[in-house]
């Protein structure tokens, strides 16, 4: 279902079964690449379309929005749609491989993002020992684009005290490095639900000048909606961080609900921005970063276009961006509702290509 009406009636509970019924259609479209029953990670082929040639790597991890449902179907999308090849990773619980989310500090396959152009990254509070950190700050301090997805700002939690990467903790204090990943690399971190979390949904509106951005292509105010509540920032954002979008919060969980009247809307905080990182090779990285991104904010037609026309600004291909992006799902799209401990259990990435 694509419109924000049908948010509803595809928030439901997914088990292992319905999840393997669901992927079938990939193989009949081509998708699928070469795999292993045992590989903890999905690749997809790209099809036809712009981003032949490209490889994006879209990195899950959160207790509570679902990532593991977004970004396998973002990268139907890119791959299906648009060309790109796409490699998406989980939490692992090492016990029986399937995808865990509460999981927090094993990713395998990081090592996909050495032949990355871009990484997309959706996790929240990650705990990951030296070895597989290793893979992601290589990435970062090359200089190569980096897309973050709503807890994406509060990405790593590094609790080992002997981590050579405590850094990109998001409690940083290090005024070299305050904030960690998400306030260095995003342009934030953590700060706090803006609207209320459960009850107060957001609308995007367009920031003032930015309605000619390639990534707002084919976007009108309130084409991007979702359930999910408007997170806290400190404005203005840091460096040449540019909002794109404003989140205007509502007054209740429908796309047509009333903007909240009082001072939360009074100013409104950027839910979608760009910048960028000069790493300490002084190497500058294009970075988007949106603090929307739920599975149940992914099935608005509004916020898909925005995150595939930002995968393709990320990577330098803004010329190519269609005046309307197909953003068509790919199979079925069920979600579930955000919550804590609300994953489908005992799914394996494998599942996902049957």
């Amino acid at each position: 279902m694509d419109t924000q009406s049908g948010v509803s009636s595809i928030s439901h509970r997914m088990g292992r079964s319905l999840a393997v019924a669901l992927v079938g259609a990939l193989f009949a479209t081509g998708l699928g690449s070469a795999w292993g029953a045992d590989d903890p990670w999905i690749v997809l082929n790209g099809k036809s379309g712009p981003g032949q040639g490209k490889h994006i790597v879209l990195i899950s991890g959160d207790e509570e929005y679902r990532s593991e449902e977004t970004l396998p179907q973002l990268a139907k999308i890119l791959a299906e749609r648009h060309g790109f090849k796409c490699t998406v990773l989980f939490a692992i619980d090492p016990k029986d491989g399937s995808i865990n989310p509460n999981n927090g500090n094993n990713i395998p396959g990081l090592e996909a993002l050495k032949s990355a152009d871009l990484a997309v990254v959706f996790l929240r509070f990650r705990n990951l020992p030296d070895d597989q950190m290793q893979h992601i700050v290589d990435y970062i301090e090359a200089g190569k684009p980096v897309i973050g997805l709503r807890t994406a700002t509060h990405a790593f939690n590094i609790t080992n005290g002997e981590s050579k990467f405590k850094k990109y903790t998001w409690t940083n204090k290090d005024e070299n490095y305050e904030g960690g990943f998400g306030r260095q690399v995003l342009g934030e971190t953590w700060i706090s639900h803006h609207g209320n979390h459960g009850s107060q949904s957001t609308r995007g509106l367009i920031a003032e000048g930015q309605k000619d951005h390639p990534i707002l292509r084919g976007i009108k105010d309130g084409d991007v909606w979702g359930p999910t509540d408007v997170y806290g920032v400190r404005l203005p954002l840091p460096g040449d961080s540019q909002p794109l979008l404003l989140g205007a919060v509502l007054e209740g969980m429908k796309f047509d609900d009333k903007p909240s009247k009082g001072e939360k809307n009074q100013p409104m905080m950027p839910v979608a921005w760009t910048k960028s990182y000069a790493s300490a090779s002084g190497k500058k990285s294009r970075v988007f970063t949106t603090t929307m991104g739920a599975s149940q904010d992914f099935a608005t037609e509004g916020v898909r276009r925005l995150l595939v026309n930002a995968c393709y600004w990320a990577i330098g291909l803004e010329e190519k961006i269609p005046a309307k992006s197909n953003v068509e799902l790919v199979g079925e799209f069920k979600t579930l509702p955000f919550r804590f401990d609300g994953a489908a259990k005992g799914v394996k990435p494998a599942d996902l290509l049957k």
